[in-house]
């Protein structure tokens, strides 16, 4: 998972009644990094200086968010977080954190009213340390395979996968909330049945005319590794992310869903960074098809 790479750690803050919750990865010193999205409805905060050509080269945390774009709130709480800590790019005024933030729609479940602000923000850096996976943070909310109606989706969660190859640690943590099917996850909600029902999500009418489940989904993760790269490379990675994501999700990368990757890099060990992107497509895939695992105990035991 990503807090086995040193220097990151992982918090949350979770309401269980509400359904609604956020993760922060927080990066000691700071991280390479850049993205990419590939769904057709995003809802991100400063993703555009993740752009290679952007001046800054570093971000200080990253968040996944339930609550849709109200939910982008909650990097505003990390970003003050970091400040008292001295986190941030150097400026004549001081430092400016740098805070990118992903969200997931997930207001059709739980109190809609309910999302994470400033405060939320806040709280899941005071929780840094955390190793829950499961129905917690941005998972809180999250379900699976709403092409079918919201009715017939099952439980999205919060996974993550992870790989040592030498000194070599790659890690990802995914928000699964995907309008199509995770393979091998059915509606009767255990892990790993067999497909179920495989007609093509166009057989939903609510698939096309937007009246029901195709403006409200969406799969974000951040990809972290202790790998040398710069922007271009972590992009790369990212983007490698993505077709992770594409192997584990059937169809993947809707007009409905924002997909989007952050890859970090804390730059302590050289490796090729196709070995990286390598590791990064597996991982991707092999923690989003873990998820029919992950619904129940947030520690991941069933």
């Amino acid at each position: 998972m990503i807090w086995e790479v040193p220097g990151v750690e992982v918090g949350h803050w979770t309401d269980p009644v509400a359904r609604r919750g956020c993760t922060v990865a927080l990066f000691d010193g700071g991280a390479v990094a850049s993205g990419e999205v590939r769904g057709g409805a995003p809802a991100t905060h400063e993703f555009s200086v993740l752009d290679p050509f952007a001046t800054v080269q570093r971000i200080d945390a990253a968040v996944l968010s339930g609550g849709s774009a109200f939910g982008l709130a909650a990097t505003h709480g990390v970003m003050r977080w970091c400040e008292e800590r001295g986190r941030g790019f150097p400026t004549v005024a001081g430092p400016v954190p740098i805070v990118v933030g992903l969200a997931l729609y997930d207001l059709t479940v739980g109190d809609p009213s309910v999302r994470p602000g400033p405060e939320q923000g806040y709280d899941a850096c005071a929780q840094a340390g955390s190793q829950q996976l499961g129905p917690v943070g941005a998972g809180c909310g999250a379900t699976v395979g709403t092409w079918r109606g919201r009715d017939a989706a099952v439980p999205g969660a919060l996974v993550g996968a992870s790989v040592v190859d030498g000194g070599l640690v790659v890690a990802a943590l995914v928000a699964v909330n995907a309008w199509g099917d995770v393979i091998g996850y059915g509606r009767s909600g255990d892990p790993w049945p067999e497909i179920v029902d495989p007609a093509p999500p166009t057989a939903n009418p609510t698939a096309t005319t937007g009246t029901d489940s195709a403006y409200g989904n969406t799969t974000i993760g951040i990809v972290v590794t202790n790998a040398r790269m710069d922007k271009v490379g972590c992009h790369h990675v990212a983007r490698g992310a993505h077709d992770g994501l594409a192997r584990a999700v059937t169809p993947p990368h809707a007009r409905g869903d924002g997909d989007a990757f952050v890859a970090a890099a804390t730059g302590t060990v050289d490796a090729p960074v196709e070995l990286v992107r390598a590791h990064t497509v597996e991982l991707v895939d092999a923690a989003i098809r873990s998820v029919g695992r992950r619904t129940g105990d947030p520690t991941g035991r069933r």
